[in-house]
Order: C-alpha cells, then structure tokens, then sequence
C-alpha cells in the first residue's frame, strides 16, 4: 500500500489533471487522499510543498526514462518517439500534472518544466551529435505526446502499430541525413 505521502501527491496530480490548479485545494487534496488536513500539512505543510513534491517526483520519473532511453537497444532517438505515446503512466500523470501549473504560470512548474525538456534534449544530442537532429527528434515525439494526450478519442485517432512503424521510419531518416548533414556529404 502506498505511504501517506505518495497518496497525497497521487490525490494532487490526479486532481490538477482532471479539475485544474484552482480546485487542488489543500482541502481537496487531503479529502481525495482519504487523510486528515494535518496529515497533509505534516508531509506538505504548503501547496508550494505539494508542488515542490510534484516536481521532485517528476525530476526522478525523468531520470529514470532518460536511463532506459540511454540504453534501448534502438537507441535514443527511435526510445523517444516510440514512447512518445500518453499511457497514463505514473511519468504521464506527473507531467500533465505539471503542465497544469506551468501553464498556469508556476514559477517551480516552468522551471522544472525547462529542465527537464533539457534533459531530454541533453541525452538525444549526446547521442545523435547534433542539436539540430535531436530537437527534430524530440519535436516529432513532442508532437505525438501532445496529439495522444490531449486528442486520444477526440477528432484524431490513436496511432496504430503501422502508423509507429511509418514514424520510426521517418525519425531514421531524420537521424541519417543529419549525420550525412554534420559530415559535409
């Protein structure tokens, strides 16, 4: 079972997703995470510490993808598009919920925001050797996350098995002419 903690930071990411920054009282996340009000102001005595919470939550959601995209046999690129798909996974949930607050303005929420796009984009240059043909790459991905996030049974469609297999292709194409691009060919 969950500690008390990870609860109340569950009850806030699940309520900025679904109801938005005004409504993650702190009220309302110590309600939904079926704890006292001091329960919630023990762990998180603010909601700057909630969202303090959130972000270091994030940060090591992070870290951990950008391990396993460091080390997919694919390799970075082809790890970052082909996972670029919103599963409702705990790195999902914390980033939509981050998205909240920094679209909201945030301070802590862009900044996190701006270091882990960083990263990200830090871990496909060192690979591909251009920042150019990683920001191509991150894009591409960016762009799918963004349509399945915020789409997924709207107008646009989820991406099939050979729709992935098309954008892959395009994302080798994308990595090859950018290395015959650094090389002078």
């Amino acid at each position: 079972m969950a500690s008390a903690r990870e609860r109340i930071l569950d009850s806030y990411e699940s309520i900025l997703i679904s109801d938005g920054e005004r409504s993650a009282t702190m009220e309302s996340v110590a309600a939904a995470a079926d704890v006292s009000k001091g329960g919630l102001l023990y762990h998180f005595p603010s909601k700057e510490a909630l969202v303090d919470g959130l972000a270091d939550r994030l940060e090591s959601l992070v870290a951990r993808d950008r391990e396993a995209m460091a080390a997919d046999p694919e390799g970075p690129a082809r790890y970052y598009v082909r996972t670029s798909m919103y599963e409702n996974s705990p790195l999902d949930r914390a980033l939509v919920a981050m998205a909240r607050l920094a679209q909201q303005g945030h301070p802590k929420a862009q900044e996190t925001f701006a270091l882990i796009q960083e990263q990200w984009l830090g871990a496909l240059e060192s690979e591909l050797g251009s920042r150019a043909v990683a920001r191509a790459v991150k894009l591409l991905g960016d762009g799918l996350y963004y349509d399945a996030a915020f789409f997924a049974g709207a107008a646009s469609e989820q991406q099939s098995g050979d729709d992935l297999k098309d954008v892959l292709a395009i994302v080798d194409l994308i990595v090859r002419e950018g290395a015959q691009i650094q090389r002078g060919a």
